[in-house]
């Protein structure tokens, strides 16, 4: 019971924060997106395209999660935007504290997209509000399509799925028809977007939405 309750006062806790949060970032005009999945995902590339994608249109910056390392938020400042480290020292996600830290050091005036890149981890980050407008998902051709329902309620959170390495497909035994079946069943309002880092395909679709989205939200800050 201990436990259980000290659990529900850490997350009413984020939850304030982050709601506190997202007040300076409506209040700044910066469309937010959580990014996340698993290890090996694919998350760093996919958000390279992105940026190559959209970076002349936006004033994009970059929340890197990461456990130790700076390696990801090295390889993202080389195309030229902010972006700000944060290691968790262990801890599997990254909660709104972290995030406030973060936006302290970002010049807000100057964004109009910001992407959190959450630690690689497809069960803690599903619980923690990071003041995101929406969460996105990434899931690779060669993890297997079963991860949605061993992994429901990280799916049945996300606004978007993007499907990673589709060069691979032909090479496995996953089935696209099974995990359309399974995302209907878990989240039929979710997005899917299937795309390839090694290939481009489906990028300039699922940038495509991602400027429909910010023109909605009132981003105009154009690059």
């Amino acid at each position: 019971m201990k436990q259980i309750e000290v659990k529900k006062n850490i997350l009413k806790s984020n939850e304030v924060l982050a709601e506190k949060n997202r007040e300076v970032l409506n209040a700044h005009g910066i469309f937010t997106i959580n990014f996340l999945g698993s290890p090996g995902a694919g998350k760093t590339s996919v958000l390279e395209q992105m940026i190559k994608n959209m970076k002349a249109r936006h004033y994009m910056a970059v929340i890197e999660g990461d456990l130790y390392t700076t390696k990801d938020a090295e390889r993202i400042e080389a195309h030229g935007i902010p972006v700000i480290q944060v290691n968790t020292g262990g801890a599997c996600h990254l909660d709104a504290a972290m995030i406030e830290e973060a936006l302290a050091l970002l010049e807000l005036e100057k964004i109009n997209f910001l992407v959190i890149e959450n630690v690689g981890n497809l069960v803690c980050p599903a619980s923690y509000d990071l003041s995101e407008h929406m969460r996105v998902t990434v899931l690779s051709i060669t993890e297997g399509n079963d991860k949605p329902l061993k992994y429901p309620s990280m799916f049945q959170r996300s606004d978007v799925l993007i499907v990673n390495k589709i060069d691979l497909l032909q090479f496995t035994n996953f089935s696209m028809e099974e995990l359309y079946q399974d995302i209907s069943c878990l989240n039929k309002d979710m997005k899917i977007f299937e795309v390839s880092c090694a290939t481009g395909e489906g990028f300039d679709k699922l940038c495509d939405y991602f400027n429909t989205r910010l023109q909605q939200e009132g981003g105009e800050k154009h690059a």
